[in-house]
């Protein structure tokens, strides 16, 4: 059953042969409308089936992809006969095929290990973790779809876009061609606004986040093996944030850094076993967090060459400064520490303008790489900001080959 009114969008999920469809678009450009009716339309014709649509919290999914499912629903005659009841209480469409379409959020990664599906739908991706989405998507036995507006880069462009069997669709309101031409002219409008939005809204195409703090980043795929370990920073965790060991090196005026450690709920007798299994020598230098005297205690005694950081005043500011005069090239697999580098960014005011102070958030690797920089590398370094500390290369951008953009 294919509906009457459907874009090219339709079209390019409905009969897509990948296992996971990521559907980036500007806004406006039809491709959570679509994509539901992709779902009504497999729901039909497949018995006994689980679809889950999943959305940052409940208000986002009532304000967005419910609302686009009850109009596709009350629209499509067709589909009201083979809907058996639409729980509201619930959300949850129930076909008389034993089908059934439910509409959920989950608060963290542990929530999300709850019941299996067939398919999949994670409406805007760009507002539900990583975490959440690696637990859904393992208990997904068929499809996955994904979709988002591409104000940043975040974990789809890093984590799924360029693996086997995954298709990405970027479309634009001109694919949308139930959209009223006052609403597109409007949105061709932002370009005379602002050119940034206009490139992510209009186009469709993964914008940048305004206020970064560190534009002086590389990816490599390995440390050079005669580059110096200068230390390693250490940052504690346990419930809610991630225990983070980065290690540094120092090569011909450049830093090397390689993400070692990235997990929460790990004791500090794990955080030695870790390290241990990881080939870390426990001659290495290690400058932890000093507002955990305690644990720092505790690794020493576990044999761990260990120190508290040396904050002093302003430090934060200090250790950010010193790692700006410095071309850092981070490795590959140090997969956490690009996500943070790509979004710590600088506090703004409610004018918008930039504060001397960074956000204190997506720092559970960086903080320990400021330690270092503040322990171990001279403020009075001589490295001065040349031409390639200005634009920050484009890093997820390897997935073309497998992906679609329609024109």
């Amino acid at each position: 059953m294919v509906p009457q009114k459907a874009s090219i969008l339709f079209k390019h999920n409905y009969y897509s042969d990948k296992q996971i469809i990521v559907n980036q678009g500007g806004t406006s450009s039809g491709k959570t409308y679509s994509i539901l009716q992709v779902i009504f339309c497999l729901a039909c014709e497949s018995a006994m089936q689980v679809f889950t649509v999943v959305g940052q919290d409940i208000p986002n999914l009532k304000a967005g992809a419910l609302r686009d499912a009850n109009n596709i629903f009350y629209s499509w005659p067709q589909l009201q006969a083979l809907v058996k009841s639409y729980n509201r209480t619930d959300r949850v469409f129930e076909f008389h095929n034993g089908t059934i379409i439910e509409f959920k959020s989950y608060d963290d990664a542990q929530d999300a290990k709850s019941g299996k599906r067939d398919y999949l739908f994670i409406n805007e991706a760009n507002g539900i973790s990583y975490d959440i989405y690696s637990e859904l998507a393992l208990r997904t036995r068929s499809k996955i779809f994904i979709d988002y507006n591409p104000n940043s880069a975040f974990w789809v462009h890093d984590k799924v876009m360029g693996r086997p069997g995954v298709q990405v669709i970027i479309s634009d309101h001109r694919h949308n061609p139930f959209l009223p031409d006052q609403t597109k002219q409007k949105i061709e409008a932002l370009k005379e606004e602002d050119e940034e939005q206009w490139r992510v809204y209009a186009r469709g195409l993964t914008g940048k986040v305004s206020g970064l703090i560190f534009n002086n980043w590389l990816v490599c795929d390995e440390v050079p093996a005669d580059a110096k370990l200068i230390a390693a920073g250490l940052n504690f965790g346990f419930s809610n944030d991630e225990t983070g060991l980065v290690m540094v090196y120092k090569q011909d005026g450049e830093l090397w850094i390689d993400e070692i450690l990235y997990q929460t709920g790990l004791t500090n007798t794990d955080i030695s076993a870790r390290l241990t299994q990881k080939g870390i020598s426990k001659n290495t230098d290690i400058i932890a967090d000093s507002s955990e005297p305690k644990s720092i205690e505790d690794l020493r005694r576990l044999g761990w060459k260990i120190t508290g950081a040396k904050k002093g005043a302003d430090s934060i500011n200090n250790s950010i400064d010193i790692l700006r005069r410095y071309k850092l090239n981070v490795t590959r697999r140090s997969t956490n520490l690009r996500e943070e580098l790509s979004r710590y960014k600088w506090r703004t005011d409610r004018a918008g303008r930039t504060l001397n102070e960074p956000v204190d958030t997506w720092n559970h690797l960086i903080d320990p790489l400021r330690y270092v920089a503040l322990n171990k590398l001279s403020s009075t370094a001589k490295n001065k900001r040349k031409s390639w500390l200005a634009p920050k290369p484009q890093i997820h951008n390897d997935w073309s080959p497998a992906s679609s953009l329609l024109v």
